[in-house]
């Protein structure tokens, strides 16, 4: 439908969009944003994975939420969907965090995650 603006598969934080800005304009060479992805691995089963992104690719799906630019990769989309990304620090650490609705499990390391796809249903109320 024309005019209806297009849902986000995952949003930011305030503090994760300044991270995520702070990061591109750092870096020594251009940069579009940042990748988000998973990979399989870990004792949880999963894990996510974050990259520099010069450009985006075919399918990746891409999301501009206050001012900071993520590209998601297209494998990653039906775990991801409904995602809020944050940003924390405290005394000892620092990184980004994500609250994943579709997340089930996570091991005890913090390093990996069980996530299962969002169903279609999903898509229908994200959109609407």
């Amino acid at each position: 439908m024309a005019g209806k603006p297009s849902f986000k598969v995952m949003t930011l934080t305030d503090a994760a969009a300044e991270r995520i800005r702070e990061i591109v304009e750092d870096a020594d060479r251009p940069l579009f944003g940042l990748r988000v992805g998973i990979k399989n691995g870990g004792c949880a089963g999963m894990s996510y994975t974050m990259d520099f992104a010069e450009s985006a690719e075919k399918f990746d799906e891409v999301v501009e939420d206050k001012g900071a630019r993520v590209l998601i990769d297209p494998k990653a989309i039906l775990f991801l969907l409904g995602t809020r990304m944050d940003f924390k620090r405290d005394k000892l650490a620092s990184g980004f965090v994500f609250e994943n609705p579709n997340q089930t499990s996570a091991c005890g390391c913090g390093e990996s995650v069980a996530i299962t796809p969002a169903q279609p249903e999903a898509f229908a109320a994200a959109a609407s």
